[in-house]
């Protein structure tokens, strides 16, 4: 799949793009090959996330709102993302294709050898993923980690390290809206063909975050399985971004009636 092949629609304001799992990966793979075949295809395919709570702080933020708009595509991280798709009036969204998920289908739904580099967590978890990993698909080469605890003034130093270990994707997971923002300011000097961001999804393959059973998953409630185990993170964060969400989605869907 091609990026002028995906269709997109509007849910609570971001561009999101009506993909299933298969089709993201593909997008990916077919992104990773032809910045490598294009000797003058040098720009990196960034691909960001949309959930309950990007929406309400897209909705919020007027600069992550900013940095979400220069994404090449973002796919629908939540299941709620993928319902309230059926609420507007353009193409609905396939599949969920949550990032946790994403980081295994990369090696299990294509052959090739992709090299990645994990940036982002601990020192400890972010080590402990890419060992994971790499030992679980034979195909999911390990360019690169680092933590996710830098200054500003060592963000360029870090640049360099991505950019001398050549990965084909790069997973960003310093959590909104910071990863995003980080992202954006520093694309230009990135040359790695696939920019992702990841959030916490290397403390879920490290097992310090336990996903919710699949029937949960499949239900569209895995936030409330994340705020029952982790209150102290989670709850406060749900209870007002969820509302908040559904509320953004309505107000973009009547604003586009109007028109």
């Amino acid at each position: 799949m091609k990026l002028e092949d995906v269709t997109f629609t509007n849910v609570g304001g971001l561009k999101t793009a009506c993909v299933d799992r298969k089709q993201l990966v593909d997008l990916m793979v077919h992104s990773v090959n032809n910045y490598h075949a294009s000797p003058d295809h040098k720009k990196p395919l960034i691909v960001f996330d949309s959930n309950g709570h990007g929406i309400s702080l897209a909705n919020t933020d007027l600069d992550f709102n900013r940095a979400l708009a220069e994404a090449d595509i973002i796919h629908a991280d939540g299941q709620s993302v993928v319902a309230m798709s059926k609420w507007t009036t353009g193409a609905f969204i396939p599949e969920r294709s949550a990032t946790t998920d994403t980081i295994h289908d990369v090696p299990t739904m294509c052959d090739q050898n992709i090299s990645h580099f994990l940036f982002g967590g601990s020192e400890e978890v972010v080590e402990k993923c890419a060992h994971i990993l790499s030992q679980k698909y034979a195909n999911f080469s390990i360019a690169g980690t680092l933590n996710g605890y830098f200054s500003e003034r060592e963000s360029d130093a870090i640049i360099e390290t991505i950019n001398a270990a050549k990965p084909d994707i790069l997973w960003v997971g310093l959590g909104k809206p910071k990863e995003q923002q980080w992202v954006i300011e520093n694309k230009h000097k990135l040359t790695v063909p696939i920019i992702i961001t990841c959030g916490g999804c290397y403390n879920y393959i490290t097992g310090d975050y336990v996903r919710a059973p699949q029937w949960m998953q499949n239900a569209g409630v895995e936030w409330l399985h994340r705020a029952a185990t982790e209150p102290r993170k989670f709850l406060w964060r749900y209870l007002t971004t969820n509302p908040h969400s559904i509320y953004c989605v309505l107000k973009h869907k009547f604003k586009a009636e109007k028109q």
